[in-house]
C-alpha cells in the first residue's frame, strides 16, 4: 500500500511539473510575439513620423522674401557708425565688379549622407582684371517654393580677367533635408 502511495504522489509531481513546463513555454512564446509587435509597431510609428512635413511648432518660422533682393540690398550706415567712414567709391567699386561678374551656370547634389550640399558652377569674369575672394550665398528651398536653409562660402581661388571659371562639388554646407531646389548668387569679390 505504501507504494500505491508512492506512485500517486510521483504522478501527481511529475504532472505538475508537465503542466508547469507547458505553461513556461506559453508564457514565453506569448511573451516573444509581444515584443515583436512591440517592435513593428515602434518601426511603422518612426516611419510615418519621417514622412510626416514638420509641424510650424517644431521649427524656425522661414523667412518669405526675395533671397536676390536681400543679398543686393545695402542698409545705410548712421552718421555714428564705423562704416561711415568708408568712402561711398569703395562700396560703388563692389558694386561695379559684381556687374560684370556673374554664374553662368549651376547645378547642386547632396553628399555626406545627404546631409550636405555640394554646388558645381562656372563663374564668368568680364572685367578688365581678375578677381579673388569671392563670396557666394546659395538658398535652398522646398518643391513649393518655401525657403529651408541659407549657406554662404567665399572661394579664395582667383579668377582672371575676361575668362570663366567651373568650381565642383563645392561644399557650401549642412542643408534640411526637404531642401529639393538650390539658388546661388553672388554676393562680393575683390580686385586681385
Amino acid at each position: 500500500m505504501g507504494t500505491r502511495l508512492d506512485r500517486i504522489r510521483l504522478e501527481r509531481f511529475a504532472g505538475a511539473g508537465e503542466r508547469l513546463a507547458r505553461a513556461v513555454t506559453a508564457a514565453s512564446v506569448s511573451f516573444g510575439r509581444g515584443l515583436l509587435w512591440l517592435l513593428a509597431a515602434i518601426i511603422v510609428g518612426c516611419g510615418i513620423w519621417m514622412l510626416l512635413p514638420l509641424s510650424k511648432g517644431n521649427t524656425t518660422e522661414p523667412v518669405k522674401s526675395d533671397f536676390k533682393s536681400d543679398l543686393a540690398a545695402v542698409e545705410p550706415a548712421t552718421p555714428g557708425d564705423a562704416a561711415a567712414a568708408v568712402p561711398p567709391t569703395a562700396e560703388a567699386q563692389a558694386a561695379a565688379e559684381l556687374d560684370h561678374l556673374r554664374i553662368s551656370s549651376q547645378t547642386w547634389r547632396r553628399g555626406g549622407l545627404g546631409s550636405k550640399a555640394l554646388v558645381t558652377f562656372t563663374l564668368r569674369n568680364d572685367n578688365d582684371y581678375a578677381v579673388r575672394d569671392v563670396e557666394i550665398v546659395c538658398a535652398f528651398v522646398r518643391r513649393d517654393g518655401t525657403p529651408l536653409t541659407v549657406r554662404s562660402r567665399v572661394l579664395t581661388d582667383t579668377v582672371g580677367m575676361k575668362s570663366r571659371k567651373t568650381f565642383a562639388r563645392i561644399p557650401v554646407g549642412y542643408v534640411n533635408v526637404n531642401a529639393d531646389q538650390a539658388k546661388c548668387s553672388l554676393v562680393a569679390a575683390r580686385r586681385a
